[in-house]
């Protein structure tokens, strides 16, 4: 049989783009961060995870600029061997200090940051613990590891506790989770999940990737629940509230050292350029001198949510700036994107498989830098949209 053949057999996408329903890969001719223009058409931008609207602040793209002129624009190499910068260095030490850890560790991105650590840690005889609704990242990162994945129900602890009960004594355990939850908008309730990872000598890490910059006055869900000592590893992305691309980990200094010397995903990838790395240390800096904005962006999430769930919308259990529109049918989830699409509001359409069947949705998510007018006029084309397709009364 010829490998090729799946990729014959593959005629979903194109049949969407027949029909004009087709919502990927739509190239973006410019962005001002709360507003872009996608085939001449300008939208309010709420599909983006541009948490503190950074990407276009002038102090982060100067500090972008000035790395270019000192160091070029990559690094041509590994961390490992020549690719390690002193920016790399400092941002790692001003990102531990940030989230309450004593050492972090800079990979390329929060993708590999993820596949590396997991693999790194997890081995033969071991046992990883994911939570159903882990991203794919932490998913992919158990497939690499050589120890056992097994999953629990999504924020489970009865189900968590069952699977924690039977690792074999001899077996090192390690139970990985999304902070931020970044389809549904809800968090992992560490409160129960500390108590559980150490009745059952667990270690405990969380990804939060998209609750760095939104949570815990920025510094994360861990910080959010005052548990950050008690937390393990703390992992984050650059490529949403630091305006960059990178991710890194936190925890202690020998196990982020043990890290930096068998995380394949880090030794055998060109390091991030160092406009990246100043991009994320001048977002660092915003973050750390202007606590309103994360402020800013609580009270719009705040807003949003009642705005929606009082046209009618059910938007499940958020509590953050992430806010699923619920539909349950893929046909109708497209035509709804398509629509507002139209009518100028950017979001993102997620479909099965990438959500069980049944629970398709829209995924909106809201910045600091969205004004009141933009606010208004995203509700005001929902309420339009909502009735017309029959989403809403």
């Amino acid at each position: 049989m010829d490998i090729f053949a799946k990729s014959l057999e593959f005629t979903a996408a194109k049949e969407a783009m027949k029909t004009g329903l087709y919502p990927y890969f739509i190239p973006m001719t410019e962005s001002e961060g709360t507003e872009a223009v996608f085939h001449n058409h300008r939208l309010i931008m709420c599909g983006s995870n541009n948490y503190l609207g950074l990407t276009t602040d002038p102090r982060v793209r100067q500090a972008a600029i000035e790395a270019i002129q000192r160091f070029g624009t990559s690094c041509t190499g590994s961390r490992f061997l020549n690719g390690t910068l002193e920016l790399h260095e400092q941002l790692e030490r001003e990102l531990a200090e940030w989230v309450g850890k004593p050492a972090a560790l800079v990979f390329s991105t929060g993708m590999q940051t993820n596949l590396g650590t997991i693999s790194a840690l997890v081995g033969r005889g071991d046992v990883i613990i994911l939570d159903k609704d882990d991203h794919a990242s932490i998913v992919d990162g158990a497939r690499l590891a050589w120890g056992e994945t097994k999953r629990y129900k999504h924020n489970d602890m009865k189900d968590l506790e069952r699977i924690l009960k039977n690792v074999p004594k001899e077996s090192g355990a390690l139970v990985v989770v999304d902070g931020l939850y970044s389809m549904g908008g809800d968090l992992a309730p560490l409160p129960e999940l500390v108590p559980l990872c150490r009745k059952y000598g667990a270690r405990l890490m969380v990804d939060d990737a998209h609750a760095t910059g939104v949570l815990g006055g920025g510094r994360g869900t861990a910080a959010h629940f005052n548990l950050t000592s008690e937390v393990d590893l703390i992992m984050s992305t650059f490529s949403k509230s630091f305006a960059s691309l990178g991710g890194f980990i936190a925890g202690d200094e020998d196990v982020i050292h043990y890290i930096k010397h068998f995380a394949r995903s880090l030794i055998f990838s060109a390091s991030i350029p160092a406009a990246n790395a100043a991009a994320a240390l001048a977002s660092l800096k915003i973050m750390r001198e202007e606590p309103e904005r994360v402020q800013r962006l609580t009270q719009i999430a705040d807003r949003m949510r009642a705005g929606l769930r009082g046209l009618g919308f059910d938007i499940g259990k958020t509590v953050t700036p992430i806010i699923p529109i619920l539909i349950g049918d893929d046909t109708r989830t497209l035509l709804a994107w398509k629509s507002l699409f139209d009518n100028g509001v950017f979001v993102n359409p997620i479909l099965s498989p990438a959500v069980p069947q049944g629970q398709q949705l829209l995924r909106t998510s809201y910045m600091a830098t969205h004004t009141d007018e933009q606010l208004e006029r995203v509700l005001e084309i929902f309420g339009r949209v909502g009735k017309l397709l029959g989403l809403i009364q």
